[in-house]
C-alpha cells in the first residue's frame, strides 16, 4: 500500500502545481485579457462592463495576487472555470463540458486500437524475431515518422469526395440532434473513421517497438526458460509468462503516451473540424478567449494526470512486487 500512497501524494501534488501555473502565466504575462477584449472591440465596452469583467476574472486591482489565488482555488472547487469571453455569457464549464465528451470518445477509440493492436503485434513480432514478422518494423516506423495532421490531409484527400461516404469534416452531420439513438451514433461513428484511424495508424507502432523490444528482453529470462522445460505450450509460455512481464513498461508509459496522443489529436480535430476539445482551443486561442485556454489546459492536464494514476494502479496489479512494499 505504501506504494500506492506514495503515487498518490505523487498526483497531489503535481495537480496542485498545474492550477497554480495555470493561474500565474496568464497574470504573469504582459497585459492582460480583458485589454485584449477592449483592443478588439474598440468603444464598444462601458467603463462599468470593463470592471465587470476585471472583477470576473480575477484581476481586482484591490485584491493582491495571492489573494486572487485563492479566490481562484475557491473558484475551482465549486467547478467554475470563469466565463467565456467570446461565448459570453456561457461558462467555461459549459463550454468545455459540450466538446469534452467529443474528445474523450475520438481519443479513446483511437487509444484503446492503437495499443491492443499494436501490442499484440509486438508479441507476435518479438517472440518470433528474425522470422518474416521483422518485416513490419520498417513499415510501422515509417508510418510514425508521418506528422498527424500531415496523414489526416492525406486521409481527407484520398478517402473523401462526391462519391464516398466518409465525411471530411465534424463529429456528426449537420442538422441532426445529439442523442442515444442508432442513427446518430451509426453517424458518430461514420465521422469518427478517418479521425481515429489518422491517430492509431501514427501511434501503433511506439506499442510494437516497445512490446517488441521487452519481449526479446524476457524471452532470455530463466523463468520463460523454465516454462518451456515444463513442457508448457508455446502460446501460454509467449502470453502467459513473456508478454505478461513484457506488458509492465507499456503499461507504465500509458499515461505519459495518452499526453502525447492528446496533442496530436488537437490538431487531427482542427483538420477535420471536429467538435472536440482542441478545436476549441485552436478557435479559443485565435480569439484570444483567455478563461476558455485556461480552462481547457487545466482539464487536459487533469486528464492526463488521472490517465497517468490509472496506469500506475494497473502496474500494481500486474506487478505483484509493488503489493509486498512497506
Amino acid at each position: 500500500m505504501r506504494y500506492f500512497f506514495q503515487r498518490l501524494a505523487f498526483y497531489i501534488f503535481t495537480a496542485w502545481a498545474a492550477i497554480t501555473i495555470n493561474f500565474f502565466v496568464p497574470r504573469l504575462t504582459p497585459g492582460n485579457p480583458v485589454d485584449s477584449l477592449i483592443a478588439e472591440y474598440q468603444g464598444q465596452i462601458s467603463t462599468q462592463a470593463v470592471h465587470s469583467l476585471t472583477v470576473l476574472f480575477g484581476l481586482d486591482k484591490h485584491q493582491s495576487l495571492f489573494q486572487q489565488y485563492f479566490s481562484y482555488l475557491g473558484q475551482l472547487s465549486r467547478g467554475d472555470l470563469g466565463i467565456s469571453f467570446h461565448s459570453f455569457p456561457t461558462p467555461v464549464s459549459t463550454v468545455i463540458g459540450q466538446a469534452l465528451p467529443w474528445t474523450l470518445f475520438l481519443v479513446g477509440i483511437a487509444t484503446v486500437i492503437a495499443f491492443t493492436v499494436g501490442t499484440l503485434l509486438g508479441v507476435v513480432v518479438g517472440w518470433r524475431r528474425g522470422s518474416w514478422a521483422d518485416s513490419l518494423l520498417p513499415v510501422t516506423t515509417f508510418l510514425a515518422s508521418i506528422p498527424y495532421f500531415w496523414l489526416a490531409l492525406l486521409a481527407i484527400a484520398a478517402f473523401t469526395g462526391v462519391n464516398s461516404w466518409l465525411p471530411a469534416s465534424q463529429s456528426y452531420d449537420s442538422g441532426l440532434v445529439p442523442a442515444w439513438d442508432p442513427g446518430f451514433v451509426g453517424n458518430a461513428f461514420k465521422h469518427v473513421i478517418l479521425p481515429a484511424g489518422t491517430i492509431v495508424i501514427t501511434s501503433v507502432a511506439g506499442w510494437l517497438m516497445s512490446m517488441r523490444n521487452m519481449m526479446v528482453t524476457v524471452s532470455g529470462e530463466d523463468y520463460v526458460t523454465v516454462a518451456h522445460a515444463k513442457g508448457l505450450s508455446e502460446r501460454r509460455v509467449s502470453f502467459s509468462y513473456a508478454a505478461r512481464n513484457a506488458l509492465l513498461p507499456s503499461v507504465s508509459g500509458f499515461g505519459m503516451a495518452l499526453g502525447l496522443v492528446v496533442g496530436g489529436t488537437f490538431l487531427v480535430e482542427y483538420v477535420f473540424s471536429y467538435q472536440g476539445i482542441g478545436l476549441q482551443l485552436v478557435t479559443a486561442i485565435g480569439q484570444k478567449d483567455y478563461p476558455l485556454m485556461q480552462g481547457v489546459f487545466l482539464v487536459i492536464t487533469l486528464s492526463v494526470l488521472a490517465a497517468n494514476f490509472l496506469a500506475d494502479l494497473a502496474y500494481m496489479a500486474l506487478d505483484p512486487r509493488t503489493r509486498r512494499e512497506g
